[in-house]
């Protein structure tokens, strides 16, 4: 029987290349080790040509950020037919929109923060928001373009309607939710464990505690009320639902116990293209369910598929 030929889709062209390439580079090595044919693809704006000449079996997709998790590299996939891992192109499209994810996590009786959207054009020169509160890129992730606005701060954060910025013209502010950092997989339809990501020298998970060395402990099973801990992977599991993920996702929480245990449980917003090296988040919460790097991406493999 011939071996399963397996395109990995790595790089791009968004701000998170390098975490893709290392993700790709990763989850290409651990495939090749399981024993299917991999090839390895720097993706650019000629990926639609690579791919139907290549006419892999399946698509392994690695990318992060726009283009690669927006729905965008989905559709071409659907339009190639061409079975491939994660969420297909709706969930995709709506997961990276965090102020639309929102509202559909809101009326699935998911609790979230109160949030407006502002055009970084009209940004007030007053607060919009009583502060604390956050500042975030409406589409965009590995908290690029991430401000937290304290409450001691006299005026908004001028960086939004400078010319640096490059993270879009729609900005979400957000109430800042004091507490904890949770975190949960799903796996198809089975909820992981939940992690408590504690960053090291880092005010919040920024890109840096994401990915530098040392930047983060994640702390797998998280050290919360059994309660608690139900409630994040019941939370975890409706979100992957109700915004139609497929494959793997991972939800991300504030939970806020200063007052009580049972405190408040924030949801931030569902990731449809995890990290994907050994450390990354959810391969460790997947191993700690038993699954080795190389297991758990031959089921995303075998999970792939179209109309997803």
């Amino acid at each position: 029987m011939s071996r399963k030929h397996v395109a990995v889709l790595m790089g791009g062209f968004s701000s998170e290349r390098p975490v893709s390439l290392s993700s790709g580079n990763a989850c290409a090595e651990a495939l090749e080790a399981e024993g299917f044919d991999v090839t390895r693809i720097d993706v650019a704006r000629d990926v639609s040509e690579k791919l139907a000449a290549l006419k892999p079996d399946v698509v392994f997709n690695a990318l992060h950020g726009p283009f690669g998790e927006d729905g965008t590299i989905q559709g071409i996939l659907e339009y190639l037919e061409i079975p491939y891992t994660h969420s297909g192109v709706l969930a995709s499209a709506l997961a990276m929109d965090k102020d639309k994810a929102k509202l559909v996590a809101a009326a699935a009786g998911i609790p979230v923060a109160e949030s407006q959207v502002v055009n970084r054009f009209a940004f007030p020169s007053t607060h919009p928001m009583k502060p604390p509160y956050v500042v975030k890129p409406v589409r965009e992730g590995s908290s690029f373009g991430v401000v937290i606005v304290t409450e001691d701060q006299a005026h908004p954060p001028q960086i939004v309607s400078s010319p640096e910025w490059r993270y879009g013209e729609e900005v979400l502010v957000e109430r800042y939710v004091y507490g904890r950092e949770l975190t949960c997989g799903v796996m198809g339809e089975t909820v992981l464990g939940v992690t408590e990501v504690v960053p090291q020298g880092h005010n919040f998970y920024d890109y840096d505690s994401k990915y530098a060395a040392g930047g983060s402990k994640h702390v797998i099973p998280a050290k919360i009320s059994p309660n608690i801990y139900q409630k994040i992977q019941t939370l975890a599991l409706r979100a992957h639902q109700a915004i139609g993920c497929r494959g793997v996702s991972r939800s991300d929480f504030r939970y806020d116990d200063r007052l009580s245990e049972d405190g408040e449980i924030i949801w931030l917003e569902v990731n449809t293209q995890p990290g994907m090296t050994p450390t990354s988040l959810v391969p460790e919460m997947a191993g700690h369910a038993g699954y080795s790097f190389g297991r758990f991406l031959r089921w995303m493999v075998e999970d792939a598929s179209c109309l997803r």
